[in-house]
């Protein structure tokens, strides 16, 4: 394992490596499809898709303390929950064109021999293009967001049974990395063995955890996707109908089509896994999970417990708990 900050992919650094840095999450297949969407097809859009590994953009004072801030709310409300581990996701790029908020998944786990609270997660390592477990401070998770001005975090509080099981498989270090890929693709098919993804990761470590297949031997990940199978899991759909789009998505290195079965290329359809369709599994899996979504906009924090989403602007509804920072 390794440990300080990055995100579902950890740009090259010009300078100090392990420097904090805001590090924009664009790399899962419906960012790098948006990303090309709204662009002409063509070398520019690539362009705009290939900066993914590039330094990120340096915050503001103001920036960095609203997000430092926004952090620590998240934490103090982790905290308080009695919980010893929460399911996270964080919001990259705008996923709205799909219907998506979250873009990246990871497990937060209050005894982290990190720091309390930090969140275990797969990334992508620019420099060795190949995928790695990332032991990450939560305040590195939320700096990691794409937009500084506006932020967008939820947790998913599991029922003991559930928790239990999951926080002794992902504290696991030698089982968590058992189920570690040797090559990373953005939008691995959710049920493929060759590539996997940031959230694909997340996936299979529950049905590791839940399906109690930690003796599966040399074919645990095939074990665990097999259990999600059978128990209903059903990842995110995404609908290409721009073949233009497809091929130019292929070109990137970190996007593959070979994993996914032909009839979906041919159909522009893609099932990957995504936070959506991971805190919709635990849902159903484990009756009595607690949803908390939090959301930052201007110098405002929106905290909501519960299933109903924070409408797209952060605004605070009745029953919302609301902390103003300039307050």
């Amino acid at each position: 394992m390794t440990a300080g900050n990055a995100s579902c992919a950890r740009p090259r650094s010009r300078s100090d490596p392990a420097r904090p840095a805001r590090i924009a999450a664009r790399v899962a297949l419906a960012v790098a499809l948006a990303a090309l969407a709204v662009l002409a097809p063509g070398r520019t859009a690539q362009a705009g898709a290939l900066r993914v590994c590039e330094p990120p953009t340096e915050l503001d004072a103001v920036q960095q303390d609203t997000l430092f801030r926004f952090a620590a709310v998240v934490r103090s409300t982790l905290e308080a929950s009695g919980a010893s581990l929460a399911l996270v996701s964080r919001a990259g790029l705008d996923l709205a064109r799909f219907g998506m908020r979250y873009s990246h998944a990871g497990v937060s786990l209050r005894a982290s021999p990190n720091a309390p609270w930090s969140v275990r997660q797969l990334y992508y390592d620019c420099e060795t293009r190949r995928p790695r477990l990332f032991d990450e401070g939560l305040a590195g998770f939320v700096v990691g967001a794409g937009d500084p001005s506006t932020g967008w975090f939820a947790a998913l509080l599991l029922p003991a049974g559930a928790q239990d099981a999951l926080e002794r498989a992902a504290r696991d270090d030698r089982l968590a990395l058992r189920l570690l890929a040797g090559t990373y693709s953005a939008n691995a098919h959710a049920f493929g063995l060759r590539y996997q993804n940031c959230n694909q990761w997340v996936a299979e470590l529950l049905g590791v955890a839940w399906g109690g297949l930690g003796g599966a031997g040399d074919d645990l990940r095939g074990a665990a996707q097999r259990w999600l199978t059978d128990s209903g899991y059903a990842p995110a759909r995404f609908e290409v109908r721009n073949p233009l789009l497809i091929g130019a998505a292929a070109a990137l290195p970190w996007l593959h089509l070979d994993d996914h079965p032909g009839e979906d290329v041919a159909a522009g359809v893609f099932r990957v896994s995504m936070p959506a369709s991971i805190e919709a599994f635990a849902r159903a899996r484990a009756p009595g999970a607690r949803r908390v979504e939090f959301c930052h906009a201007g110098r405002r924090i929106v905290v909501r417990e519960g299933w109903t989403p924070i409408g797209a602007a952060c605004v605070p509804q009745p029953g919302d708990r609301i902390v103003e920072l300039d307050g």
